[in-house]
């Protein structure tokens, strides 16, 4: 006789319907499981028809990549046609601005030096006491370079610039920023008023007044409070009022992450005895600092892109830089060209940091498999 199990076992196993998994599966749920969905789908693929075929056209069909303006004049004139022989005659200009041509190396190590520590902090492994130290000696050396020393032609820091002096401002505004936040994040929530005041006072007027008044007041209003002779370098006033103002926003991250922590941590450290700073430092910060990864790196591609607003108070950053260039008089008319180029530079590097912080959140994840 035989039994349900042996009919089982012996029936044709069939497969799901070819339109439900795979990747035509993946397609019909995801573009087509509606009307209004199918809709929405073909009239975006109809645009995408109409657009990228001219933009390929102009960008790389019918492009002049290296070659004098002359060329790209002819070339504009025969039909339309992007002229990136004008990003590789200003090249070196827009990355290094008015630093002396003979010297652009030591900006271009400057660069270099930068994205090999950047890289090399982006590895949790690496994450210890050693990194600090080499941070400080890269930077350094950085200055050092820049500067002059050691028999180096000394360079005012009216002449560094373009994106160079971008990444540098960014990466030095970043990384000392976090630091100053966390400390402001911990002094609002302390018991003890005249540091939660303070703190309190600080983070809302910085937040409450766009970054360009802080650079404008870095600039102009701070100058007049110092004693009569003394001065203050013009890209450090700018530095500081960066960091200042990143590290408002940083606080409030923190602290968000600080708030989310369960009373349970806290009762957990008291009853093993460890003090206020032991309890930051081993159980509460490093959770807190965990699930505030999206918004801490949302803030650093902020302020990235922010350093553009370095160029209303004349200091000589990518976008002023790219502007000089355009300015030339035998390579006008190349705006499109040269636009393109920045975004490009600043979508690679606000990327990056994106898909840095998914890779964060899986790292550190408490479900991920040790």
């Amino acid at each position: 006789m035989t039994t349900a199990s042996q009919r089982i076992d012996t029936a044709e196993v069939l497969r799901p319907p070819a339109l439900e998994t795979g990747p035509l599966g993946y397609i019909r749920k995801t573009f087509f499981s509606s009307w209004l969905n199918t809709i929405v789908t073909l009239v975006c693929l109809y645009a995408l028809w109409r657009l990228i075929p001219p933009i390929v056209e102009w960008a790389f069909i019918n492009a002049v990549w290296t070659g004098n303006r002359e060329m790209c004049r002819a070339a504009q004139a025969e039909g339309l046609a992007a002229c990136w022989a004008f990003i590789g005659e200003k090249f070196e200009f827009m990355m290094f601005g008015f630093f002396p041509a003979d010297d652009r190396w030591r900006p271009a190590t400057m660069v270099g030096i930068f994205l090999s520590m950047i890289v090399a902090s982006a590895f949790p492994k690496l994450w210890r006491r050693e990194l600090f130290y080499a941070w400080v000696v890269a930077l350094a050396v950085m200055y050092w370079l820049m500067a002059g020393g050691l028999g180096l032609t000394p360079v005012a820091t009216k002449d560094w610039g373009g994106f160079a002096l971008t990444l540098g401002v960014a990466v030095i505004a970043i990384v000392c920023s976090f630091p100053l936040g966390v400390v402001l994040a911990l002094g609002r929530r302390s018991k003890l008023p005249v540091i939660k005041t303070l703190c309190v006072m600080y983070i809302e007027l910085i937040r409450g007044v766009p970054l360009i008044t802080v650079l404008f007041m870095s600039q102009f209003v701070f100058p007049l409070l110092l004693p009569a002779g003394a001065t203050v370098d013009k890209l450090l006033r700018a530095q500081i009022g960066l960091i200042l103002f990143s590290a408002a926003y940083i606080a409030e991250i923190v602290r968000g992450g600080l708030q989310a922590m369960p009373r349970g941590q806290f009762e957990a450290a008291d009853s093993l005895g460890l003090g206020y700073w032991q309890t930051m430092r081993l159980i509460i910060l490093p959770q807190a600092l965990k699930i505030t990864i999206p918004a801490q790196v949302n803030s650093a591609i902020g302020l990235f892109k922010d350093t553009s607003l370095l160029l209303i108070i004349g200091i000589f950053d990518l976008m002023s830089s790219m502007r000089g260039a355009l300015s030339d008089t035998d390579w006008l008319g190349f705006n499109v060209e040269a636009y393109a180029f920045v975004a490009v530079v600043y979508f690679v590097f606000c990327f990056a940091m994106s898909r840095y912080s998914l890779y964060l959140e899986k790292r550190l994840s408490p479900e991920r498999k040790r």
